[in-house]
């Protein structure tokens, strides 16, 4: 029998409005049946939800994350991009089945008590994904009671072997210690994720699968090819990191003799179902491509600062109608897997582009974004908004708390003032998943002593790889920056050209 729920006495947040009215919302399983006065009409039976005192906004949707990544949350510091991804084989090495399961499992308990209902995780294994592996990952999240769109990152080359010269600039010592990251070959990994697709075990419309390719120049065409052959058979997502650093960007040049969004474009990739990840040094050629196929851009202000990759022209991206979402990226490299800040951090970006207040993105294209635009990316056309038909997925944020007094601008505060702090209750789908502040059925102290006993396990376990990792940084960190030395046509630093050590 489906249960019905009205939630009354709520302020319901209109983004595209920029308004916040006192409504009743009737819930019908696990959508919205109808929105009305308050005091409108109800089954008897229906379970009534008191939110007074609360703000109630569609649930944020995470358009790019790595699961994998929290187990590794705090790992680096002085880190682009590249020595990031140097330090892959320590920070996500020596992973068992039950710590991919548990990685991913905080990450969705995180995300659901900062408001967060529904993300696009790309997770990695080594060195190639597992059927196991895959399904562990989409377990933690149904167990969280989350939404997810679970793609496995793939590749066929090494960071090493993609990045030109840059395995012949490392000591020959050390080659040969280097050598052993190297991945699957291209038909085991397809395989793979073939097997994963048509074995999927959980309900399509709470966790469904996507491919992530990760970089174009870390996979042949051919590999590419078979990836979207994958997931077009099946209807799923495509998702890669592409042009996020400018070193991605001057590789792909030297390797394409063009963008890598222009040589995806010519291979057929792009279409409404491929999600760029970052994006950062599009230029406005690329843009047009992109809207041209109704493609999307995941923006990750948190990480595109926090690894020095720039800062992304989604003002032009927007004008030129790419579809854009915003990202948290893993809590490796963005430290935490909060929405707020990641909305919070759009609008900055955009403001310090320019002086021009004109070009600056306003704070409701900042949370339509976070919400529709981000479920535009996953594929998921009934989330990101309250509005009948629409899933429930609602949090409720506490009006009594200081963030929201005084409520002048709900839209702005959302964007600008909230934190993360407020968040009271989350539900998904019309069932409470976070409720005064604490996930249902979820002991966060019990939880936290699994991963601080995972945490020991994996220090051990990655000691070697840590070892080699501090080893090879020195020579990232200076082939790497050479390459970025070189002169592109459009500028994405902080700093103007003149004055940026690059």
């Amino acid at each position: 029998m489906t249960t019905s729920t009205v939630i009354r006495g709520g302020l319901v947040l209109d983004v595209d409005r920029g308004t916040a009215d006192a409504r009743d919302i009737l819930v019908l399983g696990d959508s919205i049946l109808a929105i009305g006065a308050p005091g409108m009409d109800a089954p008897d039976d229906a379970q009534i939800i008191n939110a007074s005192r609360r703000l109630l906004h569609p649930g944020l949707v995470n358009a790019h994350t790595h699961g994998h990544g929290v187990l590794a949350k705090g790992m680096g510091d002085l880190w682009t991009l590249e020595l990031l991804l140097n330090a892959g084989p320590w920070i996500g090495g020596g992973r068992l089945l039950e710590d991919k399961y548990l990685s991913t499992f905080v990450g969705a308990v995180e995300m659901l008590m900062k408001g967060c209902t529904a993300a696009y995780d790309l997770t990695a294994e080594f060195p190639l994904p597992t059927v196991d592996g895959l399904h562990a990952c989409a377990s933690a999240y149904a167990d969280a009671g989350m939404r997810a769109v679970v793609a496995p990152m793939v590749a066929e080359y090494s960071f090493y072997e993609a990045i030109p010269g840059l395995m012949e600039a490392i000591p020959e010592n050390l080659r040969g210690e280097v050598e052993r990251f190297r991945l699957a070959p291209r038909e085991a990994c397809l395989s793979v994720m073939r097997d994963a697709v048509q074995r999927w075990p959980l309900d399509h419309e709470i966790v469904r699968p996507a491919i992530a390719p990760t970089i174009p120049h870390h996979c042949s065409d051919e590999f590419m090819l078979g990836c979207a052959r994958i997931a077009r058979e099946h209807g799923l997502g495509l998702h890669s990191h592409v042009q996020e650093s400018k070193v991605q960007v001057i590789t792909g040049m030297r390797r394409y003799g063009r963008t890598q969004t222009a040589h995806l474009d010519s291979l057929g990739l792009l279409g409404p179902d491929f999600t760029v990840a970052h994006g950062v040094w599009l230029d406005d050629e690329d843009m047009r491509i992109l809207a041209g196929h109704g493609a999307s851009v995941a923006h990750n202000p948190s990480s595109n600062m926090r690894l020095g990759s720039g800062l992304a022209d989604v003002r032009t991206m927007m004008d030129l109608g790419v579809n854009v979402g915003v990202g948290t990226d893993g809590a490796n490299c963005s430290d935490n897997l909060n929405m707020f800040e990641g909305m919070r951090l759009a609008s900055l970006v955009s403001k310090s582009r320019s002086p021009d207040t004109s070009v600056w993105l306003t704070t409701r294209e900042v949370a339509r974004a976070a919400t529709a635009g981000s479920a535009r990316a996953l594929g998921m056309e009934k989330i990101g908004r309250i509005a009948d038909g629409y899933k429930a997925d609602i949090v409720f944020l506490d009006l009594d708390h200081p963030n929201w007094m005084p409520v002048n601008d709900p839209v702005n505060q959302l964007v600008h003032t909230e934190d993360g702090t407020a968040v009271h209750s989350v539900m998904v789908g019309g069932t409470m998943r976070v409720e005064n502040r604490q996930p249902v059925g979820i002991d966060l102290c019990r939880l936290a002593q699994k991963v601080e006993a995972a945490r020991e396990r994996l220090e051990g376990a990655t000691e070697d790889a840590k070892m080699l990792s501090l080893k090879l940084a020195d020579v990232v960190n200076q082939h790497c920056p050479g390459l970025a030395r070189q002169p592109y046509h459009i500028h994405r630093y902080g700093a103007c050209p003149d004055h940026a050590r690059l």
